[in-house]
């Protein structure tokens, strides 16, 4: 039996063993990646039923509440060992001026000219610096969503961009020729497709120093492990780290050497503090809301956390762009960001210090003989007259930054009453100076000339981007079948189809416009008229590609991956009944047109595979494994089955491989940003582990959107054609 002092302290350790481990005391622990200001900023009446109306925060709660957060600051960075040494690097230290960075797709039309087959960085910067001012990094983005639709891996996707390393180091040094930084995706959920032979660290680290990049951002990743930055390190190319997350207490530690990250943050009336910014006040956090239309939330939460903005517009070949209004704002908040970069990584950070009017809310950055106030204003409404008291100093000089002028403060004994305006859901900027520097002066002139049209004058409308379907040319009509192909008759057809892009919902913009349609969407119906014409019964083959080089000669100019698994201008043994692969679009369209062909429209594809009564598959609505080859689940490609391989995928007119085997060209869609074409059919290869590779379409009321960039990038080992011919 236990006695009265034994069951005591096992009761003592049962509550110290049931408490959570890690816990603090604090009154604000973090919401996942924010920390809530003082408490009686939060309107907790609803809006019908305040009483007395809401006040700002008082002096003695924001003290309450500065000194609790800096406890769980110095606590919590003793439990994860923190230590600030990355920071300190040199070479590491760009990261601390990145404000402003998009996720580009290597596939954006400003970016690339396919047609010269050149990189035209100048044209993308151009259109970002007369739009919003400009970033200081960039994200390239060449993997999702395209990978997957064969066995290239990340890596592979990187090295195939045009122009190979060579092509991809020159780029680089475009960026870096205009100050603007580059780093490149990670992708640690791609392990289905060809495997290195090498941890990824190494490969990764190897990669970006060979090329010059700067750094990589870790896709889904809450921290970037220790491991790369070993790795990196060795390679004497150190590059630096940001995870897409970063919400979770495990992953505070990485914070030690992933010197930049991204911001998924919730948005309330009332600010809140980024806590990866709060435990390092040099961390940069991107704040990044891809899909949403207003930016507001998020480039006022980031001017008061001091914290830079992911730019992102370009989601998947899908065009999200900053309004003008938001673009505006980026511009004079970046500008403000940029000449105070170092002020904005003190650590002597006070966020929420009072302020004179409900709904203003400020961060003050301390400094030497200078302090910067960032502020925001979340009312619908404008603000003006006195804003805040600041500690009075003689021969201190204050200076409305947002609007370039110097302030005439009230001096009212130990403290300065400082009057300035701020827009509805605007900003404002205070600095106090002994004595501006040029630059500050210059900075001052140049927030001065922008400030004279306020932002209430710019739209704040969204649109989406409309696209073009790309002409296909008839060809010259024939009356009877040409030797390989099947007479599709005309007749009414309901052209019923949707995309499977992985994300982006049901939004407009999404998936593709056909020339009936007034946007872009992924879901498509459509009564048409169909015209004869004539499809070949089966893909193009190895054996008929050879014919055509040998009879043209046709080499493409961007020759990188053409014919891949060709080896000496030969295919392999066996092969020659295959469908071939590793052709462009514009590989195919030569063919074609060298055959007195052309590629089939969409629905062309889909009339002949379906026929008019609406089937799932060619042969009917029951799935049957039969009918296709069998799926490649491994990370090596095994090659195509033979094009006359599986009869019972038959369609109802005979057209053969429809399903399941390659993938096939049809229609190219085009806007100002973006070329995509439609897949059609489907592929025998499914890499394994993850929802993000390239999704399959074996039904036929379901189609595939691929980006294009570069032959050398879009040519893929699972895509291959069958051409049309127009009946008279």
């Amino acid at each position: 039996m236990l006695g009265f002092s034994q069951k005591r302290l096992l009761g003592i350790l049962i509550i110290l063993l049931a408490m959570p481990i890690g816990a603090q005391d604090t009154n604000y622990p973090p919401m996942r990646e924010q920390i809530p200001g003082p408490s009686n900023t939060t309107a907790t009446k609803g809006v019908c039923c305040a009483q007395g109306g809401e006040r700002p925060v008082s002096v003695e709660t924001w003290k309450e509440w500065l000194q609790d957060v800096r406890h769980w600051r110095m606590e919590h960075r003793i439990r994860i060992g923190y230590n600030g040494a990355q920071y300190d690097r040199p070479e590491l230290q760009w990261t601390q001026k990145a404000f402003i960075q998009p996720q580009m797709m290597a596939h954006d039309r400003y970016f690339y000219d396919p047609q010269a087959g050149k990189y035209t960085v100048e044209r993308y910067l151009d259109d970002l610096n007369k739009r919003y001012g400009g970033i200081d990094a960039v994200l390239i983005w060449p993997t999702y969503p395209n990978i997957g639709i064969d066995n290239r891996n990340q890596f592979d996707l990187i090295r195939d961009m045009p122009g190979g390393m060579a092509g991809l180091r020159a780029m680089i040094e475009d960026f870096h020729r205009h100050g603007v930084r580059v780093l490149f995706p990670y992708n640690p959920w791609d392990q289905g497709t060809r495997p290195e032979g090498r941890p990824d660290w190494e490969t990764i680290a190897h990669l970006m120093a060979a090329i010059g990049a700067d750094g990589i951002n870790g896709d889904t990743m809450g921290a970037v492990p220790l491991a790369f930055r070993t790795a990196s390190d060795r390679t004497g190319h150190p590059i630096v780290f940001q995870p897409e997350g970063g919400d979770g207490g495990d992953n505070d530690p990485a914070i030690a050497w992933n010197n930049l990250g991204w911001g998924y943050w919730k948005y309330t009336f009332e600010p809140t503090i980024s806590k990866n910014k709060w435990l390092e006040t040099r961390y940069m956090v991107n704040v990044c809301n891809r899909w949403a239309r207003d930016k507001v939330d998020d480039l006022q939460y980031a001017f008061f956390n001091g914290t830079g903005y992911e730019s992102w517009e370009n989601i998947w070949g899908i065009w999200n762009q900053i309004d003008d209004r938001d673009a505006e704002a980026l511009r004079r908040v970046a500008t403000i960001e940029r000449a105070f970069w170092q002020r904005l990584g003190s650590p002597d950070w006070e966020p929420f210090v009072p302020m004179l009017r409900y709904g203003a809310f400020a961060s003050k950055w301390p400094g030497q003989n200078q302090t910067l106030w960032t502020i925001v204003n979340r009312n619908e409404f404008d603000l003006s007259g006195p804003e805040i008291d600041v500690a009075f100093e003689p021969g201190m000089r204050y200076y409305d930054l947002w609007h370039g002028v110097e302030l005439k403060p009230e001096i009212r004994g130990a403290t300065a009453e400082l009057s300035f305006g701020m827009e509805a859901q605007g900003y404002g900027a205070i600095l106090a100076s002994r004595q501006l520097t040029s630059e500050e002066a210059s900075l001052l002139s140049k927030m001065h000339e922008l400030a004279e049209r306020p932002l209430a004058s710019y739209s704040h409308d969204w649109h989406f981007l409309p696209q073009q379907m790309v002409n296909i040319a008839p060809t010259q009509p024939t009356a009877s079948a040409p030797p390989g192909m099947v007479y599709i008759p005309g007749g009414k057809f309901f052209f019923r189809v949707s995309g499977v892009e992985i994300e982006g919902g049901n939004m407009i913009g999404l998936d593709v416009q056909y020339p009936w349609e007034n946007a872009p969407r992924r879901q498509h119906a459509h009564w048409m008229d169909v015209k004869p014409f004539y499809m070949d019964k089966h893909p193009v083959t190895n054996a008929e590609f050879k014919k055509f080089l040998d009879a043209t000669h046709y080499h493409p100019q961007d020759d990188h991956n053409f014919l891949r698994d060709w080896k000496g201008g030969a295919y392999p043994e066996g092969w020659d009944n295959k469908p071939v692969t590793w052709v462009s679009l514009e590989d195919a369209r030569a063919y074609a047109k060298w055959a007195g062909k052309r590629l089939p429209h969409e629905w062309e594809w889909q009339y002949a595979a379906q026929g008019t009564d609406g089937r799932l598959y060619p042969w009917g609505n029951e799935w049957d494994s039969t009918a296709v080859p069998a799926p490649d689940k491994g990370r090596l490609l095994t090659g195509p089955a033979d094009v006359d391989a599986h009869p019972r995928g038959a369609s109802p007119f005979g057209v053969m491989d429809m399903v399941g085997n390659v993938w096939q060209w049809t229609d190219e869609f085009v806007d100002p940003h973006t070329r995509a074409a439609i897949l059609r059919g489907g592929n025998y290869y499914q890499p394994q582990g993850s929802r993000w590779y390239f999704p399959n379409a074996y039904r036929l009321d379901e189609h595939g959107k691929y980006l294009l960039m570069a032959p050398s990038l879009d040519r893929a080992g699972t895509l291959g054609f069958r051409c049309v011919r127009d009946a008279q």
